[in-house]
C-alpha cells in the first residue's frame, strides 16, 4: 500500500475511535508487519499510552489534554510528555510545591511505588520526608528549596535528609506472582545478569520493577547461590 494510503487509512481508523491497539491497526490496515504500521503512525504523529505498557495508540491531534498534559480515553492514558517515567518527571519538576505519592497517583492514576523509587534511585527526582511522607521533588536542588518551601507554607513540617535518614532503606512492596514470573523467566533467558541488569531489561519492555524487587526475589528463590553450585567442582564431577 502506498504511503498516501496508509496515511488516509488511519485517518479513516482514528476517525472512527480515537483509541487503537495494534491488533486494531492490523486487522483495519489489512498490515501484519509492526514495523511498517509504526512507520505509518510515526509519518502521521502518534502517541502511545503511558499505562498498559504503551499497548494503546492514538494521533498527536486528537487529544485534549488537561492542565497536566493528560488525556484519557476510557481505560487508556495518555501523556504529552511521553511515556510514564519522563510524564512523572516533568509533574514533579514543574510542580509548585512537590508532589506526594498519593498526589501523583490521583493525578496519572495506578500504582507509583516503583516508578518513583527508581527515578529516585537514578536522581531523576529527589524526595524528602515530609509529615511522615515523601514528597518527591525536582532533582535540581535550587528548584527542590522552592518546592519545599512552598511546601511549608502550607503547613507541612519538612525533615531535612541526614545521614541516618538516608542510610534507612524502606523495604520494596512485595511482587504480584504475574511479576515475580516476570522475574524468573528474564533470569532463565539472561543466566549471567544481575539484579540491576534483570530490572532493567523488564523496564525496557514497560514492567515497573526495581532492583531492589529483583533482589528480593533473587533472595526468596535462592537463585545465585544455586547458580554458584552449578559452577563448583564438585557439580561439575
Amino acid at each position: 500500500m502506498p504511503r498516501g494510503d496508509y496515511s488516509r487509512a488511519l485517518k479513516s481508523v482514528f476517525g472512527r475511535r480515537p483509541v487503537a491497539t495494534m491488533d486494531d491497526l492490523r486487522r483495519r490496515l489489512g498490515v501484519a508487519s509492526r514495523t511498517t504500521i509504526l512507520s505509518a503512525l510515526g509519518r502521521a504523529g502518534y502517541l502511545s499510552s503511558y499505562s498498559h505498557a504503551g499497548k494503546y495508540y492514538t494521533l498527536r491531534h486528537i487529544p485534549s489534554f488537561d492542565a497536566h498534559g493528560l488525556w484519557f480515553h476510557g481505560g487508556a492514558r495518555f501523556s504529552k510528555h511521553g511515556a510514564l517515567r519522563n510524564t512523572v518527571v516533568v509533574l514533579v519538576t514543574e510542580s509548585a510545591a512537590g508532589h506526594t505519592h498519593g498526589e501523583l497517583t490521583a493525578i496519572l492514576g495506578g500504582r507509583l511505588h516503583d516508578t518513583l523509587r527508581s527515578l529516585a534511585e537514578a536522581n531523576k527526582i529527589g524526595r524528602v520526608r515530609v509529615d511522615g511522607t515523601f514528597v518527591y521533588v525536582a532533582a535540581d536542588s535550587t528548584t527542590a528549596s522552592v518546592q519545599l518551601s512552598r511546601r511549608e507554607a502550607m503547613g507541612a513540617v519538612v525533615v531535612p535528609p541526614t545521614p541516618e535518614l538516608a542510610r534507612v532503606e524502606t523495604p520494596p512492596p512485595p511482587l504480584d506472582l504475574a511479576r515475580v514470573i516476570e522475574v524468573l523467566v528474564a533470569v532463565i533467558h539472561n543466566p549471567k545478569h544481575d539484579a540491576q541488569q534483570i530490572a532493567a531489561h523488564l523496564l525496557a519492555r514497560g514492567i515497573e520493577i526495581s532492583q531492589a524487587q529483583v533482589e528480593q526475589v533473587f533472595a526468596t528463590y535462592e537463585i545465585r547461590k544455586k547458580k554458584a553450585k552449578s559452577r563448583s567442582p564438585r557439580s561439575r564431577s
